[in-house]
């Protein structure tokens, strides 16, 4: 490796330790103040049990400003805290431990606020409402409800005759989940969080497992994918059903890398049932399991593609018929493709050249956002097979070749949404990490809040806003791999 690498610092001695409370204190402040600013300023119109009666004013006119501010204060608290511990765990003067404990702090906060920067959690309560009301919900949208009111007003209105394109997994957890609060979203925002936080121990466990096959440094990993803004302010204060899915792909991953390939298939296979992306990874794990067959490459690869085959089906078939629906669901999982914005590189390129046609002509930007996503997954579809062709000798270059496959999935695709890049990082962060992609990484980590308002409003064309953003998300990248000065700790 070269000496930009992160991972190969050199262990110090146990005096050059750094103490890392008040980078804990720090960020654990910035996430009261996001729970606090949240109570009047997060998402959806549903007021706060702690704020009725003399503090009902938080929700309106000026209260609900300052609100908004002490979201973006807490959070530039909690940015500045990752940070600075990121600095002490790149110079190997923090160990995991105090990592996990700064993750700790700053997310329990979280599991207490009102969805934040998001209004996907109300969808995934109406929807487990459809479900308990008889209805299908990969066919009926929320608007079908009547007496489920609260969760219906709260979808954003671009959602609301949307039905669901979730796994029947997740299905069957939205539907216990409305059945346990009835129809108190609060309760049901706080229920769907705890339910996730099974996705987030699972990272936990399978982290070791992936660092040691993979090669990289437990308390970098850590770091940047427990302790990330993405994970913390999105998975979790968002609540999304990503996270769970994600804890899935970790620990199938790690089962398949010690060789119990098939419950590691079939554990995956669980994370499909919530969502389905994490499907992109199974062709990649039936590497793994070929490498390790006797026979010639071909035969290895047949055969483990049929095990792995039947186990999916299997699996998924039971869980199917748990949650009573059907496979309806496939025909949603491109609703997204209806958000147009440009996080997504194909839809920004169609956006730009429709701005440039637009100084001469006036038309239209959707042909050109509609050949660009095309032209865009073409191009996915070249890579990801490319890469998954490159896996073909197995063992953790397969993984880390999914871990790519991937993050090309979340970026190429018609929309990227920040969340979707936990996808790859679920994988990638186990791995060698250099310095300067380290940056990268927490200046795109950093920067992922402000796409949207903590009321889940889409900010991505305030261009002041925008510009200010990056600016920030530069410094913190460039701040992240300046030296640690003894003196300083």
């Amino acid at each position: 490796m070269s000496a930009d690498t992160a991972q190969t610092a050199p262990k110090p001695l146990p005096d050059a330790q750094a103490n890392p409370r008040p980078t804990i204190i720090l960020g654990t402040a910035g996430s009261v103040l996001l729970l606090a600013g949240g109570l009047g300023a997060g998402a959806g119109s549903l007021r706060h049990p702690f704020l009725s009666g003399p503090l009902d004013w938080v929700n309106y006119g000026h209260g609900r400003m300052l609100a908004e501010v002490a979201v973006y204060t807490g959070y530039a608290l909690m940015a500045a805290a990752w940070i600075w511990l990121g600095r002490l765990v790149i110079a190997d003067r923090v160990r995991t431990r105090p990592v996990l404990v700064a993750a700790a702090c700053w997310t329990v906060p979280m599991l207490f606020a009102p969805a934040m920067f998001t209004r996907d959690v109300f969808s995934y309560l109406a929807q487990g409402a459809v479900a308990l009301d008889g209805y299908d919900p990969f066919t009926a949208p929320p608007t079908v409800l009547g007496m489920w009111t609260e969760f219906v007003n709260n979808v954003h209105p671009f959602w609301q005759d949307t039905p669901a394109p979730y796994g029947p997994l997740f299905i069957l957890l939205a539907k216990a989940t409305v059945w346990l609060v009835g129809s108190n979203a609060y309760a049901g925002i706080v229920v769907t969080r705890l339910l996730q936080l099974v996705g987030l121990g699972l990272l936990v466990c399978a982290l070791p497992g992936l660092v040691r096959h993979l090669g990289g440094r437990l308390p970098v990993a850590a770091w940047l994918l427990l302790a990330g803004p993405i994970t913390i302010v999105h998975l979790v204060g968002g609540p999304h059903n990503d996270l769970m899915m994600i804890g899935l792909l970790a620990a199938g991953t790690v089962l398949v890398l010690d060789g119990k390939h098939a419950l590691g298939i079939a554990v995956v296979t669980v994370g499909v049932a919530v969502k389905a992306s994490s499907a992109v990874a199974l062709p990649f794990l039936v590497w793994v399991w070929a490498a390790r067959l006797p026979s010639t490459r071909w035969r290895n690869f047949v055969r483990a593609g049929a095990c792995a085959l039947g186990v999916f089906v299997v699996v998924f078939a039971v869980l199917t018929l748990a949650a009573g629906v059907d496979l309806g669901w496939l025909s949603m999982l491109n609703a997204s493709s209806r958000l147009v914005n440009w996080l997504s590189p194909p839809t920004a390129l169609g956006e730009v050249i429709h701005g440039l046609v637009g100084i001469f002509v006036d038309s239209s930007r959707d042909p050109f956002v509609t050949v660009t996503r095309i032209l865009g997954e073409v191009v996915l579809v070249v890579l990801v097979v490319r890469q998954w062709w490159s896996a073909r000798d197995g063992g953790p270059d397969a993984v880390r070749r999914a871990a790519v496959a991937l993050l090309l999935v979340a970026v190429l695709s018609p929309t990227m949404l920040p969340w979707y890049l936990t996808w790859g990082l679920a994988l990638g962060a186990a791995l060698p990490w250099g310095r300067r992609w380290l940056a990268v990484a927490a200046g795109g980590s950093v920067f992922m809040v402000a796409p949207y308002s903590a009321a889940g409003e889409q900010l991505l064309y305030e261009w002041p806003l925008m510009f200010v953003a990056v600016a920030l998300s530069a410094l913190a990248g460039y701040a992240l791999v300046r030296p640690v000065r003894t003196a300083s700790v």
